[in-house]
C-alpha cells in the first residue's frame, strides 16, 4: 500500500480547526483527531462535539484516535457520527472484541492502538478484528515529543505479524522528517505527524515532503518487496 499521511490537529489551531484542515485538504489522507480525556493519558484535548462539528467542514475524512478511558461506551459514537476510522487502546478497552465489532457495524475501520511499552505479541489474536494497528512511538498524552527509536523493532516485528493480511500498521509520535523514514522501513504505512505538518510554514507543503520520503524509504524496504 501506498504510504499515507494523517495530520493530527493537536497541533493545529484550535480556534481555526476549519481553516488548518482546509490547508491539508488536497494532500493529506486523513485528518487525524486526538481524543484525550485528562484519565487514561495527562492531557485533555477535544471530544465527540468538536469531532461532529469538524465533520461538517472537512474535505478529508477523520481518523479519530480515542486516548480515552472506557472506549468501549464512546467509541461507537464516533463511528455512527461519521468519522471513518475509530482506533481504541488495548490498555483501556475492556471489551475490545465487542467495541472493534461495533465500530465496523457502524461503518467506520477499526483499530487498535497500543502504548509504547505495551507489548504487541499477546493482541496477535485480535488482528481479525481490526482494520488497522496503531503503534505509539512517544508516550499517548502530548504533542511536540521526542520519537521513540525504542519502538522501532515493535514495529518491524507488528509488520511480521500481519503479512499476508489486509491490515495497516499505522505509527504516532515525534513523525518528522527527520523520523519517518525510519518508520517506513520497519514497516509503517500509515503516519500522524503534528508538528511536523502544523508548525510548517507551509502544511501542504509538509505533507507532500513526509509522503515522499515514506514512500521512497518503502520502495527500498524489505518487509514492501
Amino acid at each position: 500500500m501506498a504510504p499515507q499521511i494523517s495530520p493530527s490537529i493537536l497541533s493545529a489551531d484550535f480556534a481555526k480547526l476549519a481553516d488548518d484542515v482546509a490547508l491539508i485538504a488536497g494532500v493529506a489522507d486523513w485528518v487525524h483527531v486526538d481524543v484525550m480525556d485528562n484519565h487514561f493519558v495527562p492531557n485533555l484535548t477535544i471530544g465527540l462535539p468538536v469531532v461532529e462539528a469538524l465533520l461538517k467542514h472537512s474535505a478529508l475524512p477523520l481518523d479519530c484516535h480515542l486516548m480515552i478511558e472506557d472506549p468501549d461506551r464512546w467509541a461507537p459514537q464516533y463511528a455512527e457520527a461519521g468519522a471513518r476510522s475509530v482506533t481504541i487502546h488495548a490498555e483501556a478497552a475492556k471489551a475490545p472484541v465487542r467495541t472493534l465489532r461495533t465500530i465496523r457495524a457502524a461503518g467506520a475501520r477499526a483499530g487498535l492502538g497500543i502504548n509504547p511499552a505495551t507489548p504487541v505479541e499477546p493482541y496477535e489474536d485480535l488482528l481479525g478484528e481490526i482494520d488497522m494497528l496503531l503503534l505509539m512511538t512517544v508516550e499517548p498524552g502530548f504533542g511536540g515529543q521526542k520519537f521513540l527509536d525504542v519502538v522501532l523493532p515493535k514495529v518491524r516485528r507488528a509488520r511480521e505479524m500481519i503479512k499476508g493480511r489486509d491490515l495497516w500498521l499505522q505509527v504516532d509520535g515525534g513523525v518528522s522528517a527527520e523520523t519517518i523514514e525510519r518508520c517506513a522501513e520497519a514497516g509503517a504505512d500509515v503516519f500522524v505527524a503534528g508538528n511536523a505538518v502544523f508548525g510548517a510554514g507551509d502544511p501542504a507543503e509538509a505533507v507532500r515532503a513526509l509522503r515522499g520520503k515514506a514512500h521512497q524509504a518503502t520502495s527500498s524496504a524489505d518487509w514492501a518487496q
